[in-house]
């Protein structure tokens, strides 16, 4: 069933708010990150946003301020 105007205008408007990244997840720690997740009652792309906030915050990152931003 093809998608409607108004369906994929919707899709790709919800889709710009995401950048994609691809990566790949070692075979022998795939079962426990989808159990981990599921525990944690999130998605396994929710699981890995959220444990790399928690790094980045561990690690005393801090995004630059909207005002720190070069200008071109």
């Amino acid at each position: 069933m093809p998608l409607t105007e108004k369906k994929r205008i919707t899709n790709e408007r919800y889709l710009s708010k995401f950048a994609t990244k691809s990566i790949r997840i070692p075979k022998e720690i795939e079962e426990d990150l989808n159990t981990a997740a599921a525990h944690a009652g999130e998605s396994v792309a929710g699981y890995i946003v959220n444990a790399t906030r928690e790094r980045m915050a561990r690690d005393g990152f801090q995004p630059p301020a909207p005002d720190d931003t070069p200008e071109e």
